[in-house]
């Protein structure tokens, strides 16, 4: 690939803006975002107290009558898969950031593929549009982050469709995915309901951590008069008065229990859970994460 491609450009922006900056600030230890992750069966045993109880084998669990857990030894090598949601309203970013969704999912997924893959692990990706468009298996290397962001700036942006379903996704995680792997599931998780039971499956296999992309316009409106509002999922359009304290005030509270809603869909599902804004510093929501895993390690 040529060094001026835009793949290439990207590569490097992100490697003098982005991943020296974590180097300095995470002064090169990332165990607490990958280590530990690649792992291979080795046996099993009764649940203790304290036991994670996302390991439980509900097989012989079922079986025996009395819950068993898995137990992994662990492997130097990390396979990392991102399920990518490249749906309509993934597209959308307001004015103040100059940045879509689709921008930062690109930023984030080149950042930490090319993390994984200059320490020797190796990354894959699914990509789903309207419906699970790519599958780019797992590999190592600089010439993989390359093909990843090259295989995602060609994904198109796609026209409002009425029907995302980010359980297609997960599912096709669990079909592809075969060994134990950190997943990250990046989305905006607006979507069709029932994913969340397909979460649950992929938890029981992989650690998983679920990045909830956001614009801060889709959690409170300014208040600029008469506007213009599409959904880009359907591509539905709604004049508003954002000068309306009533309105503003109801838009924020759907907002408020949307928040509520996925927080308490992966806590229940034993996922790490991040939000990554169109507007944050990328460095800064890396660093966030990192701490999440530790202190998650801890308890």
């Amino acid at each position: 690939m040529a060094a001026s491609s835009a793949p290439e450009r990207i590569l490097q922006r992100l490697d003098w803006q982005v991943v020296r900056r974590l180097d300095g600030l995470l002064q090169g230890d990332y165990r607490t975002l990958f280590h530990g992750t690649g792992t291979d069966f080795a046996d099993l045993r009764e649940y203790q107290w304290g036991d994670d109880v996302r390991y439980i084998d509900w097989n012989v669990t079922a079986r025996t009558s009395t819950p068993y857990v898995r137990e992994y030894v662990e492997d130097r090598e990390v396979t990392a898969w991102f399920l990518l949601d490249l749906s309509p309203s993934v597209d959308f970013g307001s004015v103040e950031s100059e940045r879509l969704k689709r921008s930062v999912l690109i930023d984030f997924v080149s950042t930490l593929a090319r993390l994984l893959t200059r320490r020797g692990n190796r990354v894959g990706a699914i990509l789903y549009g309207r419906a699970v468009e790519r599958t780019i298996p797992a590999g190592g290397g600089r010439i993989q982050v390359l093909r990843l962001i090259n295989d995602l700036m060609e994904q198109p942006r796609l026209p409002s469709s009425p029907f995302t379903d980010l359980g297609a996704l997960l599912e096709a995680g669990q079909g592809t995915i075969k060994r134990r792997s950190l997943v990250f599931v990046i989305s905006d998780f607006i979507s069709a309901p029932g994913w969340e039971r397909p979460l649950n499956l992929l938890t029981q296999r992989h650690e998983v951590m679920a990045v909830r992309l956001f614009d801060r316009r889709e959690i409170e409106l300014p208040d600029v008069g008469a506007l213009l509002i599409e959904d880009a999922e359907t591509g539905e359009q709604l004049y508003v008065d954002t000068h309306d304290k009533a309105f503003r005030r109801r838009f924020k509270e759907a907002a408020e229990r949307r928040e509520a809603t996925l927080s308490d869909a992966f806590r229940r599902a034993g996922v790490d859970a991040v939000s990554l804004g169109t507007d944050e510093d990328l460095v800064h929501a890396i660093v966030r994460m990192a701490t999440l895993r530790r202190r998650r390690r801890r308890h």
